[in-house]
């Protein structure tokens, strides 16, 4: 059966992709004030190799700053601008390669810091110290680089909930099935809505799910016969057959099948992993995914429950979101607030589509304010959401 892939490729990704592959990818990463703009200081060359995280100046005035950094070594470096202890960053190179050069830029208060260079063959060097004077408004506050083991403790407590989660998706998947067994189709379009939004809660477990997910959640994209495919199984499948009039007697073998599934990938979990720097990424792309699918109708099948579905997903994002929350606000507070707001804003709004116990709107029904507004909120909350991976990203050795 031909895979469905339920995220794309973020850009961050992708661009990290291309540097490895022998190009360079300079970031600047700053959670407080304004970066340098083209209109700012004159560049400031700065040389790294084996031997010298560079000769930068000794002292600076407060205010915007550019340094050219090239590296002269024969492998990838990282460059961070740091204090000296190296508690704080301000600004970084991500992935700079051998015999290139990108700018390192911000802006700083008056204060003491320090170029440290990371090689990705082991040696970590920090440059001499140079000292800012004066003031400046829009400086940049600075984040405390982040160890991989931190985002241990949010994936472990993940884990705990989404194994904690997987029983009620199973019961749920076992009401649906008996529904089907005894011929009760009204009675399976009711509770196949739950069973599905018990599985879609669980979002950023996807890519740990395997070919579970194809099997349980899967769409008809790309699959030789789309929606009378044969290999085409899942909520989705018994959603179609459900409002298409296919008979219990067909529709039995998909029920039968997603409880198995189900059965299966809980058996299955234990052994799975959730790369610990997957789960930022996830709280971008859970949402991300809802608005290409979900907002649109385009993963609707009959049901036109899909502003259900995307509210399942942002509770999903809620979740993960209340795991990294601790990390986020000692790097960037006012993120944190942001996303509070932004998602009580959409969860507001998704709650008005079916108020007073109504039955969910379907998304195609939405009038063309209710969708502007829907989509606008999204799409600002996915821009504060875009800056977690970046964020907390693991930055060793800085």
């Amino acid at each position: 059966m031909a895979a469905r892939p339920r995220f794309r490729r973020p850009l961050l990704a992708g661009a990290l992709a291309l540097a490895a592959a022998g190009g360079a990818l300079g970031v600047t990463l700053a959670t407080g004030g304004t970066s340098a703009s083209g209109a700012g200081p004159a560049s400031l060359p700065v040389t790294v190799d084996k031997h010298a995280c560079g000769a930068p100046p000794t002292r600076l005035s407060a205010g915007p700053f550019v340094f050219d950094v090239r590296d002269a070594a024969t492998t990838f470096v990282t460059v961070y601008l740091t204090d000296p202890t190296g508690a704080r960053a301000y600004a970084e190179i991500r992935w700079l390669g051998p015999n290139h050069a990108l700018p390192l830029s911000g802006s700083l208060a008056a204060g003491r810091y320090a170029l440290r260079c990371v090689f990705s063959d082991g040696p970590v060097l920090t440059s001499s110290t140079v000292a800012v004077s004066g003031s400046a408004p829009g400086t940049e506050t600075g984040y405390r680089p982040m160890a991989s083991m931190e985002l241990q403790q949010p994936v472990t407590a993940y884990r705990a909930w989404v194994s904690a989660a997987l029983p009620g998706l199973l019961a749920a998947a076992r009401t649906l099935d008996g529904d089907v067994a005894r011929g009760d189709l009204t009675a399976a379009r009711t509770d196949w809505l739950p069973a599905h939004l018990a599985y879609e809660r669980l979002g950023a477990a996807y890519n740990s799910f395997g070919d579970f997910d194809d099997e349980i959640d899967g769409r008809p994209d790309g699959l030789p016969d789309g929606v009378e495919d044969p290999g085409w199984t899942g909520f989705l499948a018994i959603e179609h057959a459900l409002w298409h009039g296919v008979s219990a007697g067909q529709v039995r073998p998909l029920t039968q099948k997603l409880f198995s599934d189900v059965n299966g990938l809980i058996a299955d979990f234990p052994s799975e992993d959730i790369d610990s720097e997957d789960l930022p990424l996830r709280a971008h792309e859970i949402l991300e995914n809802a608005l290409q699918f979900q907002l649109t109708g385009q993963e609707d099948q009959g049901s036109g429950t899909t502003l259900a579905t995307l509210d399942a997903n942002v509770q999903g994002t809620e979740e993960v979101l209340s795991l990294l929350t601790p990390l986020v606000r000692e790097r960037d507070p006012g993120l944190v607030g942001a996303l509070d707001q932004d998602l009580a804003t959409l969860r507001a709004q998704l709650a008005a589509t079916h108020a007073g116990g109504a039955a969910w709107a379907a998304a195609v029904s939405l009038d063309r304010t209710a969708r502007e507004r829907l989509d606008g909120s999204l799409g600002a909350l996915l821009e504060q959401l875009a800056a977690l991976p970046n964020l907390l990203s693991p930055r060793n050795g800085a």
